[in-house]
């Protein structure tokens, strides 16, 4: 089939590589022109026969309905958007009503594989109609993993992104478990080899898993981590996790603690830990540290 690819950056353009390898045709569009086969949407959905499929993968917010915004102006009844970047659920319910008003389907797609999907293939959770699901039901087979599992049809509009929200949600809480217990082996002395403590690991053990592996090619390419920054970035994901949990009554402590533990990891020098010890010192008489 051909589709319509916008957004050919790291994930974009290692899926239009896969999904060419499949044997389907894929016209590419980017902001940069090193990287795109048109130079424009027009020019774009002006290469593609009817009914079209265009695939988003673009970041989320206002680069996503901007593109939505212009490919409705575009396409004809009949043709289908699919976004694939990571937007909220509840922009998905907003696009699907404006370009269903010119009857035009749309389609939420998470994917999850970053930079070893173009190898490994992509997982997929994608929600909407089955009919416009099917319209794009080529592409998701080309861009899965091998075998039956990788893909899933998780619901209705919105479905597709919210499910992919609580997999990044899963993700920081179990990396964030990695994390602590790395820095408690770490600290003590009787562990001597940490980085071959975490590869035992890797076999034989209820915690082995993909993002282990992905830990011990880190300590394999820097033991202690010296060379890193205690920093770590969020993607907006977690935070829409646990905004989803607080509106549903849903408890997630540890993905919530391991969101929270990212907005620490930006504080030099803690605030809240200034008021701590000032309070330990005035109850209890204990030593402060001063600058």
């Amino acid at each position: 089939m051909e589709l319509g690819l916008v957004g050919l950056g790291k994930m974009g353009g290692n899926m239009r590589e896969r999904i060419r390898r499949a044997g389907h045709t894929v016209v590419g569009y980017d902001r940069n022109p090193d990287l795109a086969d048109v130079h424009s949407l027009k020019e774009l959905v002006e290469s593609l026969a009817a009914p079209r499929v265009v695939w988003v993968m673009v970041p989320a917010g206002a680069p996503t309905q901007s593109t939505i915004d212009e490919l409705a102006e575009l396409l004809e009844p009949g043709d289908v958007v699919v976004d694939g970047g990571n937007s909220r659920w509840t922009d998905d319910e907003k696009h699907a009503e404006e370009l269903a008003a010119k009857g035009i389907g749309f389609v939420d797609c998470g994917v999850s594989g970053g930079v070893w999907g173009l190898e490994n293939g992509y997982a997929l959770m994608y929600g909407g109609d089955a009919e416009n699901v099917a319209k794009a039901q080529p592409v998701f087979d080309a861009l899965k993993p091998e075998g039956t599992l990788g893909a899933v049809h998780a619901g209705k509009v919105g479905a597709g992104h919210f499910a992919k929200m609580v997999h990044n949600g899963i993700e920081y809480a179990m990396m964030q478990a990695y994390a602590e217990g790395w820095e408690l082996l770490e600290k003590v002395d009787s562990v001597t080899d940490v980085r071959e403590v975490f590869r035992s690991w890797q076999e034989g053990t209820v915690i082995r898993s993909w993002l282990l592996d992905l830990a011990v090619n880190a300590l394999d390419a820097d033991e202690h981590l010296d060379r890193l920054k205690g920093f770590a970035q969020d993607s907006g994901e977690g935070r829409w996790t646990v905004e989803a949990a607080i509106d549903n009554a849903v408890p997630l402590p540890a993905i919530t603690a391991s969101l929270f533990a990212r907005f620490a990891s930006r504080q030099e020098d803690s605030p809240q830990m200034k008021m701590i010890a000032a309070l330990r010192n005035q109850f209890g008489g204990h030593a402060v540290e001063t600058k």
